[in-house]
Parts: C-alpha cells; sequence; structure tokens
C-alpha cells in the first residue's frame, strides 16, 4: 500500500472534517464544499487522518509540505548516533612506541563516542603467560579511564584475551562537540582571513610614503 496520503480529487468521500491553512478548525463539511476552498486558497486539500469518521483533511500546499518533510527526515538522519564498535589489536610483549600509537588510537575512538573492542593476540608460548594479557588491557583501560571505562571485562577466547571500553561520553554529544569544534575552526580562518585583507592595504600605504620621503621631487 502507498504511504502517500489521497489529495484532492483522489478523495473519495462524501463529507470530511476540515482543517483550514493555519490549523484552525472548519468543521465537517461536504466535499464538494472542501474542494472549493481549496481552489479559494489555491492550495491542495489533503487527507490526513484516513481512518478517522469523517476523515480529517487539511488545506495545505503539499507539494512545501513534502519537501520540507523530506528535509526534516535527512536532518534527522544526520544527527542520528550510531554506536559504533572499534577494535584493536595488540602483542602481549608490545613495543612501547607501538603501544602508543594504538593507545591514541583508543583515545581517538573514545573520543568519538565509540566503543572499542581491545584484542590481544597470544602465539606460541605466549598462551602460557595470560597474565601478561590481562595486565596489558589493564595498563591500557587506566591510561584511557577519563575517557572511557571497561565495559566488559578482559576474557580468554581461544588465543585471543578480548576486553571492550566504553566511552563516558554519547555519541549524540561527541557529534555535536565536533560540530562545534568544525565551527570554531572555520571562523578562526575567516578572521584571520580577514585580518591579512585589513594590513593589506596599511603595508601599501606605508610604502608609498616611504618612497615619497626618498623622492620629495617626484
Amino acid at each position: 500500500m502507498s504511504a502517500e496520503p489521497r489529495i484532492n480529487d483522489r478523495i473519495r468521500v462524501p463529507e470530511v472534517r476540515l482543517v483550514g491553512p493555519s490549523g484552525e478548525q472548519v468543521g465537517i463539511v461536504p466535499l464538494a464544499k472542501a474542494l472549493e476552498l481549496a481552489q479559494e486558497y489555491d492550495l491542495d486539500l489533503v487527507e490526513v487522518a484516513a481512518t478517522a469518521r469523517p476523515p480529517v483533511c487539511k488545506l495545505m500546499d503539499y507539494g512545501k509540505f513534502k519537501y520540507e518533510s523530506a528535509m526534516k527526515a535527512r536532518e534527522a538522519r544526520k544527527n542520528q548516533a550510531h554506536t559504533v564498535i572499534k577494535e584493536m589489536k595488540l602483542r602481549p610483549k608490545i613495543d612501547p612506541h607501538d603501544y602508543d600509537t594504538k593507545k591514541g588510537h583508543v583515545v581517538r575512538f573514545l573520543k568519538q563516542g565509540d566503543k572499542v573492542k581491545i584484542t590481544i593476540m597470544f602465539r606460541g608460548r605466549e598462551q602460557s603467560r595470560p597474565e601478561l594479557g590481562f595486565r596489558l588491557l589493564q595498563r591500557l583501560a587506566s591510561d584511557v579511564e577519563d575517557l572511557g571505562f571497561i565495559e566488559s571485562n578482559p576474557k580468554q577466547d581461544g588465543r585471543n584475551m578480548i576486553m571492550v571500553l566504553g566511552p563516558h561520553k554519547k555519541k549524540t554529544e561527541a557529534m555535536a562537540e565536533a560540530r562545534e569544534a568544525q565551527a570554531a575552526r572555520k571562523a578562526e580562518r575567516q578572521g584571520v582571513s580577514s585580518d591579512e585583507s585589513a594590513e593589506a592595504p596599511a603595508e601599501d600605504a606605508s610604502a608609498e610614503a616611504s618612497a615619497e620621503a626618498e623622492n620629495p621631487e617626484a
């Protein structure tokens, strides 16, 4: 079945409960009268509650209504927060530089409001030393505790040990802060550009004055 409401001559009922262009209640009127009013206002007669008895119809600009509804739906999808689970893999005997790099990625993910699945991968004899992986996970959780918390405690899964970190900040908050930071950076760039433009004429005038002082007869 189509989700589109019936409009104008597609409405096939003897009478309707009519709502005016500004939301005012006109009352129950014959369909012919409602269509006549729609023509007078240069608007559409749109069935907004088909299951009511009689059906409720409203006078509106249906094309404009559809456009605005589509824009609202698009904006809602744009701002919708999707929780994403990122994954970061480490070795039990990770190099300090590699650890800092991996930790930096985890920090970035948590700041974005995403969960992070941390996987410690054991190989060979490392499997007999699970405490190495546990201590590494505890260290990482401690290093990022201002941004995230342990949502799922470390647990062994075959050759791997897994822990999930959850962000303190909600995804919607992270998205809002990111938009604000982007707007601030844009405003700062525009301010710098304006300052440079204002300084250029002053520099030109100074150069001209110096030239006149050096060549008074010119």
